[in-house]
């Protein structure tokens, strides 16, 4: 068997494998800073893309398949304002590995604040300052020359006063690009793996996921359309609406049907790819939108701008967003490819 063809059976082994995981997995889980992506690019494409392929290597850490050659020698730094005075920032470097592969380690911070420390009976002890951090490695590998695989590992520790917990997810994923039509195919299996210290008796479940993803330009025109459908080793995901916004238990419903459902696992993105040298996003998230639906939720709940720059070597990215009245999040991501400086 060649190579390729056995890594490709190897790939196709482990994805069955997941699946009957999946099956036996429960519903709840934790660690769900996983779903968030270290990318502006894909923040304003609604939050979740697997599909985009570009040069940028903030694009590879929903799908491990993304990353190739061609981001060799690049360094990207990213910071993030997030919901409730959190504050995330990572650092990934990406690599070639030979003719057909290739290779990026990154880490990850995810802080949220000082927090009042409390015993059960309120009364305040101090503060505290809870984090994750993810130290990440990928690796990828070109099956055919339009056929990519990739894995990526993070080791994943986490801080919250006195409690500590040490874990280890995996990605793997695929993606299929037709340069002559610009169309991307990819399919990813997120966030397999578990705990391997807990912090305390209760066993944590890491967000396990399937995920598919299209993207393509439409034929003449110079945009890019992008649907992600996710969350989906389950079919119905409820959520509470408030009704007037009142809280009274009277007025809130709770919403299962077909189309809700259905629009809960897509996230639609579109960008404007006329130069490469600059782009403008645009995404819709629908379950972001209904999940604040329990707060005061603006018009543009849901919805994520994005847009950046390329000026030789040097890109710049930045997106926002404002789920609800109360959290306006902002992302910004700066990268450089050093291969002008080393050849």
């Amino acid at each position: 068997m060649k190579y390729r063809q056995l890594l490709a059976a190897i790939a196709v082994a482990l994805m069955l494998q997941t699946l009957v995981t999946a099956a036996a997995q429960e519903s709840n889980s934790a660690y769900n800073f996983l779903n968030v992506t270290s990318s502006a690019r894909i923040y304003g494409l609604g939050g979740v893309n697997i599909s985009l392929v570009d040069d940028d290597i903030t694009t590879t850490d929903q799908n491990p398949a993304l990353l190739g050659a061609e981001m060799s020698n690049q360094v990207a730094f990213n910071y993030m304002r997030y919901i409730g005075g959190s504050n995330f920032a990572g650092l990934r470097y990406g690599h070639s590995a030979g003719e057909h592969g290739a290779w990026s380690a990154g880490i990850q911070y995810f802080g949220y604040g000082s927090m009042k420390e409390t015993l059960p009976d309120g009364s305040h002890v101090g503060d505290f300052s809870p984090k994750d951090v993810a130290f990440g490695a990928t690796y990828s590998h070109d099956i055919t020359d339009r056929l990519r695989g990739g894995i990526d590992i993070k080791l994943l520790y986490s801080g919250y006063a006195e409690y500590t917990a040490f874990a280890v997810a995996t990605n793997l994923g695929i993606n299929y690009y037709d340069d002559e039509r610009d169309m991307s195919l990819s399919a990813v299996i997120a966030n397999l793996g578990g705990q391997v210290k807990r912090f305390d008796k209760a066993y944590d479940r890491l967000p396990f996921d399937i995920r598919l993803g299209w993207s393509q330009t439409l034929g003449s025109l110079p945009l890019r359309l992008s649907i992600t459908a996710w969350n989906l080793t389950k079919w119905k995901l409820p959520y509470v609406h408030p009704g007037d916004g009142t809280g009274y238990s009277s007025d809130m419903e709770t919403k299962e049907s077909f189309m809700s459902n259905l629009f809960r696992h897509l996230v639609f993105g579109l960008d404007l790819v006329s130069s490469p040298n600059y782009y403008l996003s645009l995404g819709y998230n629908y379950k972001t939108r209904t999940d604040m639906s329990t707060y005061s939720r603006s018009f543009i709940s849901g919805f994520s701008i994005g847009g950046g720059l390329k000026v030789s070597n040097f890109s710049a990215g930045i997106a926002f967003a404002q789920p609800h009245t109360g959290a306006t999040t902002l992302m910004f991501n700066i990268s450089y490819n050093f291969n002008d400086l080393i050849y």
